[in-house]
C-alpha cells in the first residue's frame, strides 16, 4: 500500500509534534504547567536548569503553540495552550513509567519500551 500525500502530511506533523517533544526538560514543563500558569522562577525552583536553558526551551514552546504567556510587571507567566499536547504527554509517561516500574508484564504489543530498557 502506498501512503497517500495526506498521510505524509500527517506522518511530517506527528515527527515534528515528536521531536518537539523530544526534550525531557520540555516534558518536565508541561508537566509542571499541567497544574497551572506559573512563573520562569517557579519553573526554575521545580526544573533542575539553567535560566537561559529554560527561557530558550518556554521559546521553543511557546513558538510551537504549545504555550502561552502573560505579562505581569517584571514576570512573564507561563500556561499551557494545548491540552491535547498535556494529554498525549501524560499518556505517554504514565505508561512508560508503568513499563519502568515492572510490576506485571505487558505483552510485546502493548509495550512503549524496547524490551530491554527498563
Amino acid at each position: 500500500m502506498v501512503p497517500s500525500p495526506q498521510a505524509d502530511t500527517v506522518f511530517e506533523s506527528v515527527a515534528e509534534l515528536f521531536s518537539l517533544l523530544s526534550t525531557p526538560i520540555r516534558l518536565k514543563i508541561i508537566s509542571s504547567l499541567c497544574n497551572g500558569e506559573k512563573n520562569v522562577s517557579q519553573l526554575l525552583a521545580e526544573i533542575e536548569t539553567t535560566q537561559p536553558n529554560m527561557s530558550q526551551h518556554l521559546s521553543t514552546l511557546y513558538r510551537a503553540g504549545v504555550l502561552g504567556k502573560r505579562r505581569d510587571s517584571t514576570q512573564i507567566y507561563y500556561r499551557l495552550e494545548s491540552e491535547r499536547v498535556a494529554t498525549l504527554c501524560r499518556a505517554v509517561c504514565t505508561q512508560v513509567a508503568l513499563e519502568i516500574d515492572g510490576d506485571s508484564e505487558l505483552p510485546t504489543a502493548d509495550r512503549l519500551l524496547p524490551l530491554g530498557v527498563r
